[in-house]
């Protein structure tokens, strides 16, 4: 069953791509416009929303979120550390 669109008006996916994972574990990849990454993101539904967290996926590649352990992949261009 499909879940619905809970977001709001003019907000975006976060996602550009979800890739299935082992023991429902989600990973998400990521290009440089969905930056900055923060989880959850604005189309998770309500009911599993958590608090906002963060998260710097450019500086390893990849990072996972300390709450619901979304794993995301960042697969843009490389970003210069300011």
């Amino acid at each position: 069953m499909a879940q619905p669109d809970c977001r709001r008006p003019g907000e975006e996916k976060v996602a550009t791509h979800v890739v299935p994972a082992e023991r429902d574990q989600r990973t998400v990849e990521l290009s440089e416009k969905d930056l900055p990454l923060h989880c959850p993101a604005p189309g998770e539904p309500l009911w599993s929303r958590h608090p906002r967290v963060f998260l710097d996926v450019t500086r390893h590649g990849a990072v996972s979120c300390p709450y619901c352990g979304t794993r995301y992949v960042y697969k843009g261009a490389p970003r210069n550390a300011h």
